[in-house]
């Protein structure tokens, strides 16, 4: 999101967003190409300092940094992500890694331009793969062990996701496998508020002791909307130590109504 960005780079990603969007318009077929570029060529920029410092250097001109990215990425990408490259390195980065970050943060979009009309099921299987990974220790520790190759973590995706999610949904799952974020959990989540967001959307967390029912998560979600003033894309938690009520969590904001959250309320005041 561009909320991650700050100063300079924030606005350079609004504008390459925008750029992106343009290039994009009714080609879901060119996105997941772009999607897969972009991220190819984040990964290059991060694994070579050299040339990410050559590009981020403004006191380098702009048509030599263009152009080195030409001479390198040339017949490699495709004609959109090689037009975004060189967009993206004629702009100023508040710190020098967020040029890598920033093109990663376009393969997602792009990503999830690709899926059409399947963005919401995607933000849903990102969210679920996420919580198997956070529940099962083992595949948790699988996925993070610095002894196993990516190509062999991706394998171990792949046998998980295979035919039961949408090929985006693999593909970021794999993706988040790279190492940008701190975890594997991390990284999911981050791509989720993205699908979310490229959809108008914000994501709120509910935790609640029992499923909600159709009904009320459709009114639950309404509330939300009227309340933030837009589209809001739930991740529903059932924990049944909150004994009651919900806690939901959007953004920075945290709405704390359950049983258990009460309980503590009261023993901290009897406690003062």
């Amino acid at each position: 999101m561009t909320s991650d960005f700050r100063g300079a780079s924030a606005d350079a990603v609004a504008v390459l967003t925008g750029e992106l969007e343009s290039a994009l318009s009714g080609s879901p077929e060119a996105a997941a190409t772009v999607a897969d570029n972009l991220f190819s060529v984040a990964q290059t920029l991060r694994g070579e300092a050299a040339l990410r410092r050559f590009t981020t250097d403004v006191s380098v001109p702009v048509e030599a940094r263009s152009g080195l990215v030409g001479e390198v990425l040339g017949g490699k990408v495709d004609e959109i992500s090689l037009a975004l490259s060189r967009s993206a390195v004629s702009r100023r980065w508040t710190v020098t890694r967020d040029l890598a970050d920033a093109l990663e943060h376009l393969s997602v979009v792009a990503r999830v331009r690709a899926t059409g009309g399947d963005a919401g099921r995607l933000a849903d299987e990102l969210f679920v793969f996420a919580q198997t990974v956070k529940k099962n220790p083992a595949l948790r520790d699988a996925l993070s062990d610095p002894a196993r190759s990516v190509g062999d973590k991706g394998a171990l995706v792949s046998s998980l996701l295979e035919g039961k999610a949408l090929p985006a949904t693999q593909a970021l799952a794999t993706q988040a496998l790279s190492g940008t974020y701190r975890t594997v959990g991390v990284a999911l989540a981050e791509y989720q508020k993205v699908a979310a967001h490229v959809h108008g959307q914000d994501v709120a967390t509910v935790r609640v002791a029992q499923p909600l029912s159709d009904t009320d998560r459709e009114r639950l979600a309404q509330a939300l909307t009227r309340q933030y003033g837009r589209p809001v894309h739930l991740n529903l938690v059932v924990d049944p130590a909150l004994l009651g009520g919900m806690r939901v969590e959007i953004g920075d904001d945290v709405i704390d109504g359950t049983v258990s959250g009460r309980l503590a309320d009261a023993r901290r005041s009897l406690a003062g």
